[in-house]
């Protein structure tokens, strides 16, 4: 719930900064995405070892439907990474109020000829990209500071690149708040379809392959079937 909290607080609240302080669109789209990247890599590297940093329902999901995540935590999970949005969403209204009308508390939403069906499959793309970098991250990469830079770093440059076009959610907490705050509710379920979509493609995928490289293994060293 607090590393929820933290992701939907600041990265929403560098969108309202940025247009605040009427930043160029290029330097508020960089400002933006070393914040929401960066956040995610500091919750990763303080909070990760006690909860293992799930900020993000999406990559719960993916988590879970690959096989790493115990199922018995999953609805917790959930609730817990939604609560956490919800009061952030709270935080930004009684912080910025009216000075954040026209971002709407940094909600996301679709770019000017950017249908919603499009802008579930770019959501989708860039969660399935997102969430396999966290599951490789989860699985190989052991050093928490590696973890909160691969995945930190994916989500940066994702942000880059889909954010002009959707504005680059990939987190159905990250958009709920913001636009249960704002009264900004239009389009959103692209924001809990998309994710959800594509975390739960990159979560079978990593499960298959993981999967299959265990069997390989395994016919390789027969000796170590019954230890695994």
């Amino acid at each position: 719930m607090l590393g929820t909290y933290l992701l939907v607080f600041f990265g929403p609240g560098s969108v309202v900064v940025a247009s605040v302080l009427a930043i160029a669109p290029d330097e508020s789209l960089v400002l933006v995405a070393a914040v929401f990247g960066g956040t995610v890599g500091f919750v990763i590297v303080v909070l990760g070892r006690f909860s293992g940093a799930h900020i993000n329902p999406a990559i719960t999901i993916g988590g879970t439907v690959a096989g790493l995540f115990k199922r018995e935590l999953f609805l917790p999970y959930l609730l817990f990474q939604m609560v956490g949005g919800f009061l952030a969403g709270l935080s930004l209204r009684l912080a910025f109020g009216t000075l954040a009308a026209a971002t709407n508390l940094g909600s996301t939403e679709l770019a000017v000829g950017v249908s919603p069906i499009k802008g579930i499959v770019l959501e989708a793309i860039g969660t399935f990209v997102l969430a396999s970098s966290a599951l490789v991250a989860a699985s190989s990469v052991k050093d928490p500071r590696k973890q909160a830079v691969l995945v930190g770093g994916t989500l940066f440059v994702l942000i880059l690149f889909v954010g002009p076009l959707t504005g680059a959610s990939f987190n159905p907490a990250r958009s709920f708040g913001p636009s249960l705050f704002s009264g900004h509710l239009g389009g959103q379920l692209v924001y809990y379809v998309g994710p959800v979509l594509g975390a739960t493609c990159a979560g079978l995928i990593f499960g298959v392959l993981r999967e299959s490289s265990r069997e390989g293994n395994a016919s390789k060293n027969p000796g170590l079937v019954c230890v695994c």
